[in-house]
């Protein structure tokens, strides 16, 4: 595996994980942010190839809207 899909893959996993953690903490503005850095990462790692390790999307599957 490349260093840049790995380098991808964490960053879409440190954005899933800070958006969780946002809404956990029932921020809004936070959840935004981690929200936006979320479709960025995933927009990237589509456009490179690179595959996820979790659905794609800042909601998942069966998420609250």
């Amino acid at each position: 595996m490349s260093a840049f899909a790995e380098a991808m893959r964490e960053r879409v996993r440190a954005a899933r994980a800070a958006l969780a953690e946002a809404r956990a903490a029932g921020d809004a503005y936070a959840a935004a942010v981690a929200e936006d850095e979320l479709d960025d990462a995933l927009r990237l790692a589509r456009a490179h190839g690179v595959t996820t390790d979790a659905p794609e999307g800042p909601e998942g599957p069966g998420a609250a809207p």
